[in-house]
């Protein structure tokens, strides 16, 4: 259901995941709708530095050398994706880091990984993390997963995220909207006006996993929240 929230100027922080040159050039790892989920991070990373929100860009770099078990190579032995040597791993320079504006690395999954992001955002008094970027069922799951188990209140921001295909996408949100606890889904104007201060009606989980959905009905359940 949808219901009005706000967030305390000072205890919010965007975090960007993964928005990297390989997701528009490498047909392999082609996100679909990546030009709109682009345009869309730009709007929330204006958003964010107008209302002075910290923004964390964070890229999938791959250094075989510490790669976790049964990573998957290419025919050459380097990593398949997001390979340290590989240029397309540069974040897409449209909303790519400011001055001043951090830029973190990972080789896994979620952004809590071997890292101290948490306690340092816990410290800043980070209550809410506005996210975006891609792959939903991936690197967002995984990062929003770790988030809520960390205490934090996520803003999953729909339409500023994206995957291999609108199915992928879009089921991918409903599985992370029906164990959102204490977070919230919105779309990308919506999370402008949150980070601006306003109240703004968005969709919270009630109870456990409502959203049943099917082939059929995932587009629509989707488009409701």
């Amino acid at each position: 259901m949808k219901s009005p929230i706000s967030i305390r100027r000072g205890a919010v922080a965007a975090v960007f995941i993964d928005l990297q040159e390989e997701h528009r050039k490498d047909k392999r790892y082609l996100v679909e709708g990546f030009a709109d989920i682009l345009a869309n991070v730009q709007r929330l990373q204006q958003a964010a530095r107008r209302n002075f929100v910290p923004l964390y860009h964070w890229a999938y770099i791959v250094d075989l050398a510490e790669a976790r078990p049964f990573h998957p190579l290419d025919e050459s032995a380097k990593s398949a994706f997001s390979d340290k040597d590989d240029p397309l791993t540069a974040i897409c320079h449209e909303v790519a880091p400011q001055k001043g504006e951090a830029m973190l690395l990972k080789q896994e999954a979620s952004v809590f990984g071997k890292n101290d992001f948490g306690d340092k955002l816990k410290a800043a008094g980070i209550e809410w993390l506005v996210i975006a970027g891609v792959w939903t069922e991936a690197c967002i799951d995984a990062t929003v997963k770790d988030a809520v188990t960390r205490g934090f209140r996520v803003l999953l921001v729909k339409d500023a995220c994206g995957s291999g295909s609108s199915a992928m996408h879009q089921t991918g949100i409903l599985n992370l909207a029906n164990r959102l606890y204490g977070g919230a889904v919105t779309n990308t104007l919506d999370a402008c006006r949150l980070m601006a201060g306003d109240t703004v009606s968005v969709w919270q989980v009630e109870g456990s996993a409502p959203l049943r959905f099917t082939f059929e009905n995932a587009a629509q359940l989707y488009a409701e929240l």
